[in-house]
């Protein structure tokens, strides 16, 4: 069955910036240029709340793991905290000296990460509301900051177009990714923290391995890349972007499943529920959708080994490197079990046989991209040299 959409909500006065899930899903958050962050019951028919206090436009939401609070950033410089009851009371962070773009909740609760148009990354403590420490090494805006799973890597990205992984205990720097071409607007780590996912004006997501720091996946789309939302399982990754369309992909596979149509101009924001089941979307057409994931509950309940894949990223033929980044393959559900053990056993190998091509499929995709990369940096070259050629023809001649 085919994504579907469930719910739509309209209330918001301008583009919506980002969305939210609480952690039990009965309630969705969003924020809007218009200077709101609304509340949504996912219950019909249930009235949704406008939480007024920003002084500006709304570029962040992001609800604590127990769902009792929702931090928010916005245009006029500060952080929200709010309590997520009827009366929208909060509390204001203030330490960036610019617009805030991008706020996430630890996964104990305990910690909040900020990023911003100053170039920091920002650590807060939640509980004592206090400012902990900045992480300046960006040298343009900072659109994402995520933390890792376990609390202990902060994942960055910026218009600088590099992604930067730092270590929280430390505050350093532990690698920069450089290979997007243009600004990266969104980056997340895969459920497993052995990955991270980045978007990008250059209509690019790319996957990394962060244990061996090398590119896994690469997908090219024709549209800037606004928001990225891994599914819990790992296996699927949602994206929202400029040309209006919601595309899933399949990360077992290394390819597109679906394009989403529903908004009318950019899509600019997206998330999956804590469950997986439901994701929304926010567009600058004003618009909140929720959507039925309805991918078969069986594709992703089961975990099988990981997938031998040759590492070819650094040009060299594969060492056969696991690439176990908690991505899992799916397991052929076995139906009547009156079959033979043979027959079993041929479609087992089968099976691995066919894996195994995928895998040196997806190796032959990485060096393929690679390579491409390689020759547009050659024609770049190669161009300029010419030029200055041409030029020294030219101061020659006069």
């Amino acid at each position: 069955e085919d994504p579907s959409l469930e719910r739509h909500f309209r209330g918001h006065r301008d583009a919506v910036t980002s969305v939210d899930f609480s952690p039990n899903k009965k309630q969705l958050a969003s924020g809007s240029m218009d200077s709101y962050l609304m509340i949504w019951s996912m219950k019909p028919q249930m009235r949704a709340y406008r939480f007024v206090g920003h002084k500006d436009a709304v570029l962040c939401v992001h609800f604590s793991p127990s769902g009792h609070l929702v931090a928010s950033g916005s245009r006029d410089k500060t952080v929200r905290l709010w309590v997520t009851s009827a009366k929208g009371e909060s509390t204001v962070f203030k330490a960036h000296t610019a617009t805030v773009r991008s706020v996430h909740f630890s996964s104990d609760g305990q910690s909040l990460v900020t990023a911003s148009d100053d170039k920091t990354v920002k650590v807060w403590t939640v509980h004592r509301q206090k400012f902990l420490f900045s992480l300046s090494q960006h040298i343009n805006w900072v659109r994402c900051a995520r933390f890792s799973p376990d609390g202990r890597l902060i994942v960055s990205a910026s218009d600088d177009k590099t992604v930067k992984l730092w270590d929280k205990t430390s505050r350093e720097c532990i690698h920069s990714f450089c290979e997007h071409g243009g600004f990266v607007n969104h980056v997340d780590f895969h459920p497993s923290g052995n990955c991270i996912a980045a978007g990008s004006t250059d209509s690019t997501v790319k996957l990394w391995d962060i244990r061996m720091n090398r590119l896994l996946q690469h997908y090219q789309g024709n549209s800037v890349v606004n928001s990225l939302s891994f599914h819990p399982s790992g296996n699927y990754l949602v994206t929202a972007s400029n040309d209006s369309t919601l595309k899933i992909l399949d990360l077992l596979e290394g390819r597109l499943l679906y394009t989403l149509h529903g908004h009318q101009g950019s899509a600019t924001c997206v998330a999956f529920s804590r469950d997986g089941d439901l994701f929304a979307s926010g567009g600058s057409d004003e618009q909140v959708m929720v959507w039925k994931t309805n991918f078969d509950a069986a594709d992703y309940g089961d975990v099988v080994k990981p997938q031998k894949y040759g590492s070819s990223v650094d040009g060299t033929h594969g060492t056969g490197s696991e690439m176990d980044c908690g991505i899992h393959h799916k397991k052929t559900k076995t139906q009547d079990s009156g079959r033979t053990q043979e027959q079993q056993e041929e479609e087992t190998s089968l099976t691995n046989t066919l894996e195994h091509i995928m895998g040196q499929l997806d190796v032959l995709t990485q060096t393929v991209s690679i390579l491409e990369q390689r020759l547009t940096l050659t024609e770049d070259k190669l161009k300029e040299c010419l030029e200055n050629q041409q030029k020294i023809i030219q101061s020659k001649t006069s």
